[in-house]
């Protein structure tokens, strides 16, 4: 993608932007303006849009990314909860008329009832967002439990959480988060960026990952919530072994135990092995099994 003079990423129209318009980034809100075109145009790439799809973005700022998102895709709708951005970027952004930009907390939109009063349900959906660190994993779990067709997620984050979303078993960062996402997606990351790339800069550094709704999965999980609630237990305090965190879940009673102990003997499990040992296969396949043999 080239980067022309006018976009709004290129670091002297963002900081032209953010002077006329005396923008303060607020703390309480995440807000890190992206200000590196080449990182933007490496976000566009890995969402790999075509012509014909619709991009949901999250927290916009000034614009920057939902302008190179807008020449590539069908349509963008953003969503951006600093109602004093709205006008900003329905100024700078009102000669492409792909754009939907809302005022809105993204945690409180009902994504089932947008896709349809949009008609979305048939179209081709992507997610292209740059996450406000402070809460990327409630905005990510919203996004996958959320009942709705979409084919991608290209999201920018702290490059810890990145790390711990792509996780796999027996790994340090390893844990509910990596299960979390893993068995909804296919998860890579595609990018790391340096914080130098933002106005202001935060201390650390961020990473995109790419999720592949798609992809052809390890596991089928049928109830999904029920599926975060065992995993939540089995990863409480990681510390501790997967029995003793079990049994916290199912309950200490002798009856308990003892069903417990058997499921065990089924599996082959020595009583000192931990969550973070088990593929998804494995914890999706004990979650049945205490879901079937154990009465909580």
């Amino acid at each position: 993608m080239v980067v022309e003079k006018f976009d709004i990423a290129d670091p002297v129209r963002t900081q032209a932007i953010l002077d006329r318009y005396q923008i303060q980034a607020h703390k309480s809100l995440g807000q890190n303006f992206l200000r590196d075109p080449h990182v933007i145009d490496q976000i566009v790439a890995s969402a790999q849009i075509q012509p014909q799809d619709i991009i949901l973005e999250i927290g916009p700022g000034i614009g920057g990314l939902t302008q190179q998102l807008a020449k590539e895709a069908k349509h963008v709708y953003a969503w951006e909860i600093d109602q004093h951005l709205i006008p900003i970027l329905q100024e700078n952004l009102a000669a492409m008329t792909n754009i939907t930009i809302m005022q809105a907390d993204i945690l409180k939109v009902d994504l089932p009832k947008f896709f349809v009063e949009h008609n979305l349900q048939q179209s081709s959906v992507k997610v292209v967002a740059n996450l406000p660190y402070y809460i990327t994993t409630p905005i990510l779990l919203r996004i996958l439990q959320a009942d709705v067709p979409l084919k991608q997620l290209v999201l920018m984050m702290q490059k810890e959480v990145a790390e711990r979303i792509c996780a796999r078993p027996r790994h340090k960062e390893y844990g509910a988060l990596s299960v979390a996402v893993q068995t909804k997606s296919a998860v890579e990351i595609t990018q790391i960026v340096s914080h130098e790339a933002f106005v202001p800069q935060p201390k650390v550094d961020s990473a995109v990952v790419s999720f592949d709704l798609l992809a052809d999965l390890p596991v089928k999980v049928t109830d999904y919530a029920a599926l975060m609630k065992f995993v939540q237990a089995i990863f409480r305090q990681k510390r501790k072994t997967l029995w003793n965190n079990l049994l916290v879940y199912v309950g200490k009673t002798t009856t308990h135990k003892e069903q417990l102990q058997l499921i065990y003997d089924q599996l082959e499990y020595p009583t000192n092995i931990r969550a973070e040992e088990l593929s998804l296969e494995q914890i999706v396949q004990l979650q049945q099994l205490v879901a079937e043999q154990i009465t909580l």
